[in-house]
């Protein structure tokens, strides 16, 4: 592996990483909103705050529309460069670099004093890039096994890039990818420790999720619901 182009990889994933399209899109359509200390009613009626920035926060804000444009954006500006750098070096892993900075930079962006978002979208967009149709099956097996065998919203959101060790691991054979994939679930697990730290609290004080109500509450999970509900696996 060449340093200098390694570092390259390092630099164009971190500053691309790094360009919040939350707040690019709530600056085109709503100027006048902030993205800060938002909040919402869960199903069982308890209050929870929303701390990091992206998708989810603009969908609150502005609708399923505007989120979903903030995700697709956040998507591709880590699977762009990543997809660009395994095309021009197929030989050397210099796209899993730029994949692995592409994500740091979407939850501490240089650009906004190190805030940002959880990292979902931006570690899709590189998983995208590096094996697309395992990032789908992984995808719609973590959300089966998190809605609809265990019933945990939270673990729905983990289980598809959980899934995505063994599956690198299986069908690449390379330990670049396997420990490109665990690093990656490790960022992201950072990333969500505000909310992991929530949820242990609620659990201490004794307090159970509404399943179907928290699929309401947010975005995503209304997402996830109308698909269940389409499939037969949830009711309305």
């Amino acid at each position: 592996m060449n340093l200098d182009i390694a570092l390259l990889a390092a630099v164009t994933g971190y500053l691309l990483g790094s360009i919040s399209f939350a707040r690019v899109v709530m600056r085109i359509a709503a100027p006048e909103e902030e993205l800060t200390g938002l909040e919402f009613v869960d199903g069982t009626g308890e209050s929870r705050r929303i701390d990091t920035i992206g998708g989810t926060a603009v969908s609150m804000k502005l609708g399923a529309k505007y989120g979903g444009i903030t995700a697709i954006l956040d998507i591709l500006k880590v699977f762009v460069p990543t997809l660009a750098f395994r095309l021009l070096y197929p030989d050397t892993p210099y796209h899993l670099v730029v994949a692995t900075l592409g994500l740091v930079g979407h939850n501490w962006p240089i650009y906004y004093r190190f805030k940002g978002g959880s990292g979902l979208s931006a570690m899709i967009g590189g998983f995208l890039a590096v094996d697309p149709l395992g990032t789908l099956v992984t995808s719609v097996a973590g959300m089966f096994l998190g809605m609809v065998v265990l019933r945990q919203i939270f673990l729905s959101y983990l289980l598809g890039s959980w899934l995505m060790i063994p599956w690198l691991g299986f069908f690449t054979r390379d330990p670049n990818y396997v420990i490109y994939a665990v690093v990656v679930n490790g960022i992201y697990v950072l990333g969500l420790l505000p909310a992991i730290r929530s949820e242990r609290d609620r659990r201490r004080q004794g307090i159970e999720d509404d399943f179907d109500g928290g699929m309401e509450a947010t975005p995503m999970g209304r997402m996830i619901k109308q698909m269940g509900v389409r499939l037969g696996l949830f009711k309305e």
